[in-house]
């Protein structure tokens, strides 16, 4: 199983290389959260292809990468085409060697979150489907309602002209300040949850997956960017500092 592991990673981070030099030539960033879709996609398909398995845990385990990786890469390639940049890329887009540092940190960031997917799409052992499964794809799915709902309800109070300049708090907005954060973490905790059924020994290490996405998310390039720039934006207004004090940062309630 090593090898084919050590494949995935060498392909999600070629890839990610190979369209760095596009991206740096062209100077854009405009399809780095698509191509990081597009191979978490690609690589559930070509690990279930490589062992011929394909039993059915492992099928629906692809589907579920896949109608994630298809509905956020869309909406994210939507959104950057809508606002014509991504600030994360301000001051790295024109360096091409910080640029390369960002889309090789892709390259491993969807090898590491794949690998309990990666992992059960390799085994050619199979085990009967059971609790461990349905609450996993159980939770995945509450992960993948959430999130999509959150981005849809952002997306349209920012298309509305009377909320320029403003800072949604309603809707899912209301119970956590980054709800479409908690639901990517449910659903990876989801997969990994299931492929834990057929998983053993050494192979439960990639519970690093739902652990790598948490820490990342909050403490990383998620909560801490957007959280800073917003108190930059709004932390003088009270409506800002009243919505701070009385909503959760990411888990809908809290500690």
């Amino acid at each position: 199983m090593l090898l084919p592991l050590f494949a995935c990673l060498g392909l999600s981070v070629g890839i990610q290389w190979v369209l760095w030099v596009v991206a740096a030539l062209l100077h854009t960033e405009k399809f780095y959260d698509l191509a990081g879709s597009g191979t978490f996609i690609l690589l559930a398909h070509l690990s279930l292809q490589w062992t011929g398995a394909r039993y059915l845990r492992q099928q629906i385990q692809t589907g579920l990468i896949t109608i994630w990786g298809v509905r956020l890469g869309t909406f994210l390639f939507l959104r950057i085409l809508r606002d014509g940049h991504d600030r994360r890329f301000n001051g790295v887009r024109d360096n091409p060697r910080t640029f390369l540092i960002y889309w090789t940190m892709q390259g491993i960031w969807i090898f590491v979150t794949l690998l309990p997917s990666l992992m059960l799409n390799l085994e050619k052992r199979d085990k009967p489907l059971g609790l461990r499964d349905f609450l996993g794809w159980s939770l995945w799915t509450v992960g993948f309602i959430t999130q999509a709902t959150a981005d849809q309800q952002k997306w349209s109070f920012r298309s509305d002209p009377d909320n320029m300049g403003t800072f949604i708090q309603s809707g899912l907005w209301a119970y956590s300040r980054h709800p479409n954060y908690l639901g990517e973490i449910l659903q990876w905790s989801g997969l990994f949850l299931s492929a834990s059924t057929v998983l053993s020994g050494f192979q439960l290490v990639s519970i690093i997956s739902p652990v790598f996405v948490w820490f990342l998310l909050s403490y990383v390039s998620g909560i801490p960017i957007l959280e800073r720039q917003a108190l930059k934006r709004w932390g003088s207004e009270a409506a800002y500092q009243s919505y701070v004090q009385r909503t959760p940062v990411l888990w809908p309630f809290k500690f």
